[in-house]
């Protein structure tokens, strides 16, 4: 089975194709261009440096979010549009749990964060068992300073994964129980979107078609609050 994974949920943009246990092909780019520009390019030169063609692939996996509003709906259209053209089943995978899936030889626990502005994190936490992570509890957007304060508070070790780690570093390097990955962990890999998809389709766990699958909208988008903040304030005259 050829699973096509793509993950525009960060500044980092992934592509990757993995066949059953095998990893055939990788391609991430970090830059500030932005993936309008990018995502295409990188799908078209990694199935053709691969000498794979669309029609070989079995399923096309996507992060959902949470993460960047314009990345999670440019990612989702392509693959909406792929997945419609092919006639190929979609499966959704949030970013919190791909970054957790970086980490499943870690014997610690794992918390993945990012960064949702206003000094406030995108979490949720993981263990591992039998090499496979398990989510702790539902997502949530809760305040760096609490999340530090309830991990600081626990007995246990725990590994914190994220682009948001580098934001917060000093105050997440000034606590004894929380270690930092290796940077290549940090970011939300297609490799390991591909793994968790590939459960999930095993499973029949969130596969969908391209009619039935959208972005996961933690929270509205600073535009649509300014304008809901902007109508509230002509309602009230002011």
């Amino acid at each position: 089975m050829k699973i096509l994974g793509i993950d525009t949920s960060t500044m980092a943009a992934n592509v990757a194709v993995l066949e059953d246990d095998k990893l055939i092909c990788e391609y991430t780019i970090n830059t500030k261009k932005t993936h309008s520009q990018k995502l295409m390019p990188m799908i078209e030169n990694m199935l053709k440096l691969s000498d794979i063609e669309v029609r070989d692939i079995d399923a096309i996996a996507i992060c959902v979010g949470p993460g960047s509003f314009t990345g999670l709906r440019i990612g989702m259209a392509t693959a909406k549009a792929m997945a419609h053209v092919n006639n190929i089943p979609l499966i959704g995978v949030n970013s919190l749990e791909i970054l957790g899936a970086n980490m499943d030889l870690c014997n610690k626990k794992i918390c993945s964060i990012l960064d949702a502005q206003r000094n406030q994190v995108y979490t949720c936490k993981y263990i591992v068992e039998g090499n496979k992570i398990k989510a702790l509890e539902e997502i949530n957007i809760i305040p760096i300073d609490d999340l530090l304060e309830e991990l600081s508070s626990t007995n246990e070790e725990w590994v914190l994964v994220g682009e948001a780690v580098y934001k917060y570093k000093e105050k997440i390097q000034a606590i004894s129980n929380i270690t930092i990955p290796c940077p290549s962990n940090n970011i939300t890999k297609a490799s390991s979107l591909c793994v968790v998809a590939r459960d999930k389709f095993e499973q029949n766990i969130e596969v969908h078609n391209c009619y039935d699958i959208n972005p996961m909208y933690i929270r509205k988008s600073q535009a649509e609050e300014q304008y809901e903040e902007k109508q509230k304030r002509l309602r009230d005259g002011k």
